[in-house]
């Protein structure tokens, strides 16, 4: 291992946590819980990372909020649920050591900090019918209405989402109709919510986790940028940080941390790590691999599972905090009725309203003419969609912007203005409405999912709450452009049991952790679920918090032993 120590440190603590979204913030808060002195260190001016810009779902088998709604349920059924959807390219000892620890993590972090989590009603697994150890709900769980004036002078400093409805609760959201009767949302509720500052979805979950740290004592650091870790022939000992005054070096006496997410803003890492090419982006500009620049000197192994596109568009005139255009995401647009989606041919390709199917069909190559068949692509809506359904963040009432797609009398002359075979066009939509009006999909099997119904369905559209016909003009067409994953990636780094990143060799690398989305996706493999990102990044950073304090975990173990792994 390098040498690369400091004539002098200018602090010292016992545990630095590089990344203030969940897996840092849960990581410091178990390491001062069980006796170190712990350190947040994070990029942006503000707190929460990707954490605060999610749905602030979280993703956990056999929790005690299910047992004590009378649901059948435990860790081993979650361990047989992702390991049969993970298709081999995960871990086994991963997945299972995240089925095990989640809960013990959850009621560990509701306990000590006071995090207050509750079900998700009637919220299914995505492969519910499919596998046999899916469950209808009790699985996905959502943070209660958090006070964010309770953050004191970190209120305005730990960040909220520009583009989720974080007024609202899912309850609130799906008891209403769901996100394709946004129309009906109790928006005086929002409103109060908003002007009260009490926080929903991601935002409420990320404020939780910097309360528990404020509550500690932790120290955070802000505007601070992580440039080097710093080792001393052995292990990690500390990390070279440059704020906007000086360049400052940090000892940690019992470990690193990096939970730094991924690469989502690295068009670069984008191609060569994940084979996406110009993707669009919901995250801000501080993830761009910062994970692989600091550990990769350390000789991190990067591991990778398979990826997939996600879909998005933007909406003239909007931007971000970056100047950039604010990105919507696809889903849940494409998935409601009225809906359709085609690529150059005039075709539909997959079934729009379930992106788990649906977005791996974007970067298919066809080996014959090495073209992406299916990419470019457009979302196709009639004025039925446009009267009921927002499409991202226009409403329905709202007027249709000039830059936004094209609109036209009939479908021949939207095929035109887009450079779609018209022909194709005409024959899908006939098609589609065919299957619209038997209530069934017979081509790509869409409205099937109960996830489906319940995300992007309508459950007032009968006879399936995905179908609806395009029949009634004008129509419009927007283009679909490459979107990721909210900073889910393919790739990252590996990670034993306690979190502690393995070099090339398979040895942990001493005193160097890694969490969150910077970690490699082990316990997924080829699949991913709603929650589980937030859900993990919780659940190791609580193992290493404990194993960097000295209190490592020993249920894995045990839990193979009686599981015959």
């Amino acid at each position: 291992m390098l040498d690369n120590r400091p004539s002098r440190w200018d602090r010292e603590v016992d545990f630095i946590a590089i990344g203030s979204g969940i897996g840092g913030l849960s990581a410091a808060i178990t390491a001062q819980e069980h006796g170190l002195s712990a350190l947040v260190i994070e990029r942006a001016d503000q707190l929460g990372g990707v954490t605060a810009l999610s749905m602030g779902e979280v993703w956990v088998a056999g929790n005690h909020h299910a047992a004590a709604l009378g649901i059948e349920d435990s860790p081993e059924s979650g361990f047989r649920y992702l390991q049969r959807l993970a298709m081999g390219y995960g871990s086994d000892a991963a997945i299972l050591n995240f089925a095990v620890h989640a809960p013990q993590a959850l009621a560990w972090f509701e306990e000590r900090i006071g995090l207050a989590m509750t079900p998700i009603r009637a919220c299914p697994d995505y492969y519910y019918t499919v596998s046999n150890d899916a469950v209808a709900e009790g699985r996905m769980l959502e943070v209660e209405p958090f006070p964010g004036a309770s953050l004191g002078e970190w209120q305005a400093r730990t960040r909220v989402s520009p583009q989720m409805p974080y007024g609202l609760t899912h309850a609130d959201i799906f008891d209403a109709g769901g996100t394709a009767n946004i129309a009906k949302w109790d928006f005086e509720k929002m409103a109060g919510r908003l002007t009260r500052d009490e926080r929903c979805l991601g935002p409420g979950l990320a404020a939780s986790f910097v309360k528990g740290a404020l509550d500690r004592g932790i120290a955070l650091m802000t505007g601070a940028s992580a440039e080097e870790l710093i080792a001393d022939g052995e292990r990690v000992a500390g990390v070279r940080v440059v704020t906007k005054e000086r360049e400052i070096f940090v000892r940690a006496r019992r470990g690193v941390l990096v939970a730094v997410s991924s690469y989502e803003r690295n068009q670069d890492l984008n191609r060569t790590l994940s084979r996406q090419l110009e993707l669009g982006s919901m995250v801000f500009a501080t993830v761009n691999g910062a994970a692989f620049r600091l550990t990769g000197p350390l000789g991190a192994r990067v591991a990778s599972v398979p990826d997939i596109t996600s879909l998005g568009f933007t909406i003239p005139g909007i931007e971000d905090e970056d100047g950039k255009p604010v990105w919507n995401s696809a889903l849940p647009v494409i998935g409601q009725p009225h809906t359709i989606v085609v690529n150059r041919a005039g075709r539909r390709f997959g079934n729009e309203a379930f992106y788990r199917s649906f977005y791996y069909l974007i970067d298919q190559i066809d080996g014959g003419d090495q073209t992406h068949p299916n990419f470019p692509c457009w979302t196709i809506i009639d004025a039925q969609a446009r009267e009921k359904y927002p499409f991202g963040s226009l409403m329905p009432e709202a007027e249709w912007p000039e830059g936004l797609g094209a609109s036209a009398a009939t479908l021949a002359e939207l095929a035109a203005k887009i450079g779609v075979d018209a022909a194709g066009l005409e024959a899908s939509v006939a098609r589609f409405n065919t299957w619209c009006a038997a209530g069934r999909d017979e081509d790509f099997g869409r409205g099937n999912h109960p996830w489906s119904a319940w995300m992007c369905g309508d459950p007032h559209q009968r006879p399936n709450p995905n179908l609806g016909p395009l029949v009634k003009p004008p129509f419009y067409a927007v283009e679909m452009k490459r979107m990721g994953g909210t900073a889910i990636a393919a790739s990252g780094i590996l990670a034993d049991e306690h979190g502690r990143a393995l070099g090339w060799d398979d040895r942990p690398i001493e005193g160097l952790y890694v969490a969150g989305n910077s970690m490699a996706r082990m316990e997924t493999g080829a699949v991913m679920q709603s929650g589980i990102s937030n859900a993990r990044g919780m659940t190791y950073g609580w193992l290493i918090g404990r194993h960097a304090a000295g209190q490592p975990s020993a249920a894995l173990a045990e839990a193979a032993r009686r599981m015959g792994l």
